[in-house]
Parts: C-alpha cells; structure tokens; sequence
C-alpha cells in the first residue's frame, strides 16, 4: 500500500556567511525544506522563480545586495503580500531595522539564534500567513463568482430588451465595444476623466443596460414603423426614468459599482451637453462621464444600425451629424476622443 507523503514548505534562508546558513538549516530541516542563497541577488532569482516560497529569513548586511535592496524589490514585484520576511541582524542598527519594516518585514531574528524561539515565531507567522492567503483566494473566488453573476443578470436583462425591440443582441455587444474604447481614450487623454481599467471594465458592462426601460414602453409605440407623434415620443422618453426604477429595486442583487453606473445611464445617456436633453435637464459635467461616452456610442450605433423606422446611414455620414450637433449637443473632449477611437478603428481595418 502506498503512503501519501506530504511535500514540506520551504524556507528560503538568505545569509552571506556560510555558518549562518548551515545552523538555520540544521534548525528548521526536520519541519521544512530549504533552500540556500548567499547574496540579495541570488535571493531574488530564487524568489521571482518558480520555487514556492513559505518565508525569507534575509540577512541584513550582505555583499551586492544587502536586505533592504530584497525587501525593495519584493516590494515592486508584490511578492512581500504572500511571503513574510524575517530579518536577521547583529547589528544594532535601529535606521536600517526600522526600514526593513517600513519595507514589509514581519520580524527581527538577532544572532546568535536561540533554536526554540525561532521556531515557534516562523512556525506561527507561516501558519498566518497560510491561513490568510488561503482566505484571500476563497474571497477571490467569490468575487469573481459574483461577478460573473452580475454579468449573466445584465445580459439577461440586456437581451430581453433587444427582443422587445425587435434588435439582435449584437447592438448591446456594439454599444459595450464602443464604451470600452471611447471610455479608456477618454481617460488617457483628459486626467479629470481618468478612471483605472477595472472601472472602465464595469462601465462597459453596465452601458448594455442603458435601454433597460423600453420593456415598459408599448409595443405599439416601440416597434412603429414611422415617427412617433410628440404624444407618443413623450412616452418613449420616459424609458430613462423607467428603467432606473427598474434597477432600483433590483439594487440589492446587483454589485454596487455595476448599479451606480447602470443606474446614472439608464437615467441620463439622453441628457446633452447644453442641458436640452432628458429626462433631468442635466448640462455640462453635471453629466457624468460614462453617461456621455454611452450617449455618444448609443448614437453612433443607432444612426449606423437599420431600424424598423429609418435605413442605415453611412459609417461617414454618422460622424458628420453626430459632430455637426444633428443629434443633440455633446462634450467636445468626449468627440475628441470619439474621432481618436474612429481613427485606430479606420486604420486597424485598412491593415488587414
């Protein structure tokens, strides 16, 4: 019968004296596996490899790179959040122990070691941080559960619209797209506007939902095939309000910063930069950022798209009438930016 065996953690031990390393060694080999580095820059080579590292005991004062120099480098590359790091010193250098813990470290270990202390303190610390990295990736999975969740709703509700509106699902995929780019040229190009990825990611999810409210609009008034009367466009106008609503009461369902941005453009991808359009009147950066790119890619698409109302107009002939003002006024950074991504797009397609 075979015996499962356990494969030991390691322990980097990283001192430029010899003897040091060997009694450390001697120390902590019945618990764990070590490895050995003599320098700060052979330390890092093992650390950056594909060694899985359960703590550093890092000799201070080294030649070539002495501790400090380990500890700043692990502090750029990330890796001081997973693995804790023991200093270990006979000096008495209060500056140089003192940024060794502005830099991260979890522990001092003075020379000459006293074999029993020493390992209760690194036993314990590994145990912690096991544990805590191990709850970090239950909490990672969740989120991303969860994000997947919030996903999976929006395109739900995404879809069901685009089949009361008697479109295919790929306006909302266009509309997501053109969110993307406009969002991230528009945040690279003015830093007020400046948003991280991450953000721009949620924007881009939530614009699909920027239509939510036509599911409460008839379909009389919907899915006419000519223009609507002022009666009838009053009605239409009220999908901004409607599906705000709608979102309100599936707030507790939805993750905060995919509400809040679905909610402001559902409520305001109609509103103008002049202030003359719907539903609140809203002018200038009173209107969030993402509600303007959305409105901006949600004109573009529904000029360039045919609609049981109207033909498809030109790709040309939808950027002269959006920067005319033929659709409303709009941020002029915002069409900036809108002609940079139209620009890549042109040149992307004219290289294939």
């Amino acid at each position: 019968m075979e015996i499962e065996t356990t494969q030991k953690e390691t322990i980097l031990i990283v001192d430029d004296i010899e003897i040091n390393r060997a009694v450390l060694t001697e120390i902590f080999k019945e618990d764990y596996q070590t490895i050995e580095a003599c320098n700060g820059v052979e330390a890092l080579e093992i650390i950056n490899g594909e060694n899985d590292i359960s703590a550093v005991l890092l000799d201070l004062l080294m030649p070539e790179l002495n501790g400090l120099g380990v500890l700043k480098a692990m502090n750029e590359s990330g890796k001081i959040e997973s693995i804790p790091v023991f200093l270990i010193t006979a000096a008495d250098s209060r500056e140089m122990l003192q940024e060794g813990y502005d830099l991260g470290a979890i522990d001092v270990i003075t020379k000459p070691f006293m074999m029993h202390f020493l390992k209760c303190r690194v036993n314990n610390v590994i145990e912690l941080y096991r544990h805590r990295n191990k709850l970090e990736s239950i909490v990672a999975e969740q989120v991303k559960r969860l994000n997947e969740m919030n996903q999976s709703m929006v395109e739900t509700l995404a879809t069901i619209v685009e089949f009361r509106d008697c479109e295919s699902g790929e306006h909302v995929k266009r509309i997501s797209s053109l969110t993307r780019a406009l969002m991230a040229e528009v945040s690279q190009m003015y830093p007020e506007y400046s948003m991280p990825k991450s953000e721009i990611e949620k924007v881009a999810m939530s614009s699909v939902l920027h239509d939510v409210g036509k599911i409460s609009i008839p379909d009389q008034i919907l899915n006419k095939p000519g223009r609507l009367t002022n009666e009838e466009f009053e009605i239409m106008k009220q999908h901004t309000t409607l599906g705000s609503e709608m979102l309100q009461k599936i707030s507790n369902i939805m993750e905060d910063g995919i509400y809040n941005y679905s909610y402001d453009i559902c409520r305001h991808h109609h509103e103008r930069w002049d202030g003359r359009g719907y539903p609140d009147g809203l002018s200038g950066d009173d209107i969030s950022i993402w509600a303007q790119v959305v409105s901006v890619a949600d004109v573009y698409d529904a000029l360039t798209a045919e609609r049981v109302y109207k033909k498809a107009f030109s790709h040309e002939k939808a950027v002269d009438m959006i920067n005319n003002g033929e659709c409303g006024m709009f941020n002029p950074k915002v069409l900036k930016a809108f002609e940079n991504v139209i620009k890549k797009e042109e040149k992307k397609h004219s290289s294939v």
